[in-house]
Formats: C-alpha cells, structure tokens, sequence
C-alpha cells in the first residue's frame, strides 16, 4: 500500500482523519467522514476517493459505519499505532 504512487494521497486522508471538524470545514464528523467529502477536500473524484478509503478500510486503518446509503470512514487508532511499531521494528 505505501509503495504505490498513489501512496501519498493515501496517507493525507489518514492525516486529515486526525483531525476532520478541522480539515472538513461545515461537515458533522463524529460519526466519520464520507467519499464525496474527501473527494471534494481532495480535489479528486468520488470514485477515486472511495477506493482508497475502501482500502484503508480493508487492511484495517480506517473503521466505516452505515449512513444511510452512505459509508463514513474514520480512523483506527489502535490499528495505526500497532501498524506504526511494526514499521519503527524494521517490519
């Protein structure tokens, strides 16, 4: 996941899932935050925004709720900080 060229822009919605009421201005985030709000933030499209938080879903950074027919993604921080030792090790 961190090697491909699409890497970077993994990691911004990682870092901007920090904080969201603070990179998603006008958006209700406690529950999470959906694609097209990503998107938009992004600057890329919907689809695109929803494979890479469908990703980081998949290998267990980010956790996803049910919205009505909308998916909100926010972070696992238990996940990201067991992921992040793995690295620190030489994983």
């Amino acid at each position: 996941m961190l090697r491909t060229p699409v890497a970077g822009r993994r990691l911004e919605i990682l870092e901007r899932l920090k904080d969201p009421e603070a990179h998603f201005p006008g958006r209700r985030c406690a529950d999470g935050v959906g694609a097209d709000t990503v998107a938009a933030a992004l600057g890329v499209p919907s689809r695109v925004a929803e494979t890479d938080l469908a990703l980081l879903a998949r290998i267990g950074l980010l956790r996803t709720r049910q919205a009505g027919d909308r998916t909100l993604y926010r972070r696992d921080e238990m996940r990201i900080t067991e992921v992040a030792r793995l690295f620190e090790k030489g994983w």
